[in-house]
């Protein structure tokens, strides 16, 4: 149920307190004696109003929990990015707004330079290209080219309630080739720069409050780092990254372009950037995993992308389960198609065949588990769904929590397994209705699990954001307003000459993420606003749990293995050991008849109640694991007659073992049995 709101007097009484409250929030001027800690100490004038009063909450609730909003998907410094001419303005600037806040000189004078704004989201081709103060048309909800995240616009994010912001640095090199530039375009040289600005801001509003560290934007490198800011209620900043070829990881006509080496040293790299979140893959297809393809106009640029980079388009097969990939964009755009070699033309795709052909690739396996044994959160959205699929067999089959979904790209079943596993789930933050709509049919998921909502707003990511319901929308948003109980007052937000409405501009900008959420509690209630209130907390548990995860013993590993058979090759070996060599390339094979079994001898008697099989293609439809004390006298622990190939976990009551057996009885293709690696564990 909804709480009453304020109406006719008591919403006047409102707007004269929030009046004499806001007064002396904007730029400089003369203020209380002693401010408040949580206004700054000597704010740029002239700049932009936060237009929210009251304290920040800090602590914790009754339960030991923090509290606040968490955005899982943002790109603060996406204006360096791309060649740093794609998204026009900064989030900050040491001389002042007007200098952050103005468009791109190519631009000028109507708009008709902004390229792919044009091509994706603006037929018209034009737009009033002045920004500060008078802000005509830009930003606003569709606008792909200009700065969303100025630092005053998040600070009122921050005032409102939100307590945790990721922030991925980003870049793609190929749209940075084709597009105008100041710049190179090396992804991690662009990631470096993002980085260092990041730190950057952070100096800077340090400096406004007062000195080092005494700022509310506070870059954290740890779940305990960022409990502790949430808790003095200050805004804890994680760093991510979201780029097509990380560190070098491109392949070319399916040759893969990087090393193990390189991605270990990239990955320490980012570590020592304080980076804790990655995409393996973004948009395109690279040596790690396939993606999840864009629709529309997007889709179209993104494929001819690719195809430049790689040497491929995307390619497609019918899906095997009941998720699928995005359809793949069909509409032409001669400005970018120009850029094919001669005689090349984007392919036309079967509407039945909805899947990408590229999954995780074996690389892409090895820096997943790097990615694990590093403690740092995988961030599965993009992934195609081969990928993704494969990505959570092999972190569901060590129990590994650090896995984020964080702007709505899992389906019910996958989010359910999401949460299963110890992840988070972030919804896009997409119109009002459809966001209550979307969170609503997993409401009952993240009660079953005792989880909050985050919301992934994508800002300065190149997509769309809230539309307005309009000045005449039932149960609009009326200023001023406090989105939950002792909530901060918050008031329509100024910035030059221009006043925001989320009624009338929906999602702008960042510093409009409160209005929206008074605007879904409209339509969804208070519930909805508890369990966004709840999405720091869950953020830092999946983080927390993933820093602390251990990978479990396999008792299987280097054991000696034998087997009913082995398949003869000329070029290699498929020898039992294979299967316990810790070589993901090297497998055990064996004849082609259903009655087949491998064994591994533990060494001693082992308590064992987990088994992980990683299956080649050849894998058992049917088959059931057994142990043993004396390897004579077998007895059955789990049993299955629907295999499903890949990796799989058998996981039946712990008893004690000194041999296991993989018994084959039925198989799924006309080959023997596979088996990439075989695990053991206790539990």
């Amino acid at each position: 149920m909804k709480r009453a709101r304020p109406g006719g007097t008591a919403a006047l009484v409102l707007s004269l307190v929030a009046a004499l409250l806001l007064s002396g929030l904007g730029a400089g001027g003369a203020g209380a004696a002693e401010r408040p800690w949580w206004e700054p100490v000597d704010r740029p004038a002239p700049d932009s109003r936060i237009d929210v009063s009251g304290e920040p909450f800090t602590g914790t609730d009754a339960n030991g929990d923090v509290r606040g909003f968490v955005d899982t998907h943002n790109h603060l410094m996406t204006n360096e990015a791309f060649g740093g001419k794609l998204v026009c303005g900064k989030p900050f600037s040491d001389k002042g707004v007007a200098d952050a806040l103005k468009d791109c000189p190519e631009h000028y004078p109507d708009g008709a330079g902004a390229l792919l704004e044009n091509l994706t989201v603006d037929p018209d081709g034009h737009h009033d290209p002045v920004g500060w103060p008078t802000f005509e048309d830009w930003p606003s909800s569709t606008t792909m080219s200009h700065q969303q995240n100025y630092y005053a616009w998040l600070e009122r994010a921050w005032r409102a309630g939100q307590r945790v912001l990721v922030t991925d640095l980003t870049s793609n090199g190929v749209i940075c080739s084709i597009y105008v530039r100041d710049r190179g375009c090396d992804e991690m040289e662009s990631v470096r720069l993002q980085a260092e600005k990041t730190y950057e801001m952070q100096d800077y509003v340090d400096k406004m409050f007062g000195g080092s560290g005494k700022g509310w934007f506070r870059i954290v490198k740890s779940p305990e780092q960022a409990r502790q800011v949430v808790e003095a209620g200050k805004l804890a900043v994680v760093l991510g990254m979201e780029t097509s070829e990380p560190f070098g990881c491109k392949q070319v006509l399916g040759v893969a372009q990087c090393s193990k080496a390189d991605i270990d040293k990239g990955l320490d790299e980012l570590d020592a950037l304080g980076v804790s979140s990655m995409f393996l893959c973004h948009k395109f297809d690279n040596a790690l995993c396939g993606v999840r393809f864009d629709e529309g106009t997007t889709g179209t640029i993104i494929n001819v992308g690719q195809f430049l980079s790689t040497g491929t388009f995307w390619q497609t097969e019918k899906c095997t389960g009941p998720q699928h990939d995005n359809p793949i964009g069909s509409a032409r755009v001669p400005e970018i198609e120009a850029e094919l070699p001669r005689g090349t033309s984007v392919p036309e795709y079967d509407e039945n065949a909805q899947c990408n052909t590229r999954g995780l690739t074996r690389l892409g396996e090895y820096a997943l588990n790097a990615m694990m044994d590093r403690g740092m959160m995988v961030e599965v959205d993009h992934m195609s769904v081969k990928a993704a699929g494969r990505a959570m067999d092999i972190m569901e089959s060590v129990r590994y929590p650090g896995i984020v979904s964080s702007h709505s790209w899992m389906d019910r079943g996958w989010t359910e397994r999401l949460y299963r596993m110890g992840g988070f789930v972030g919804s896009y933050d997409m119109d009002s209705e459809a966001f209550v709509e979307d969170t609503a049919a997993t409401a009952d998921l993240r009660e079953k699990y005792g989880v909050g909502l985050g919301y992934g707003t994508d800002f300065n990511g190149l997509g769309s954001h809230p539309a307005p319901r309009g000045a005449d929308a039932p149960d609009k948003v009326t200023y001023p307003f406090r989105s939950y109980p002792q909530g901060p007052l918050v008031d329509r937000q100024h910035t030059g000459e221009r006043v925001w409405d989320v009624n009338t501009d929906g999602g702008a900008h960042v510093g409009l993420i409160p209005d929206w959420i008074e605007d879904v509690r409209h339509l969804g209630g208070d519930p909805v606003v508890d369990e966004l209130l709840h999405g720091a907390q869950s953020y830092l548990d999946t983080w927390k749990a993933t820093r602390t995860w251990d990978r479990p013993a396999d008792l299987a590993r280097s054991g000696a293995a034998s087997a009913s058979s082995s398949e003869f090759s000329l070029v290699t070996s498929y020898r039992p050991d294979r299967a316990v060599d810790g070589n993901s390339a090297t497998r055990w094979a064996s004849d082609w008849s259903d009655d087949q079994w491998w064994s591994v001898d533990l060494r001693s008697p082992q308590p064992v109640g987990r088994v992980v099989l990683d299956w080649e293609k050849a894998h058992a439809a049917a088959y059931r694991v057994e142990v043993s004390e004396d390897n004579r006298n077998w007895r059955t622990v789990w049993r299955t007659t629907e295999g499903r190939g890949g990796v799989e976990t058998a996981v039946f009551p712990p008893t004690t073992a000194r041999y296991l057996r993989v018994h084959g009885t039925g198989r799924a293709t006309e080959y023997g049995y596979s088996l990439w690696e075989v695990a053991v564990h206790a539990r």
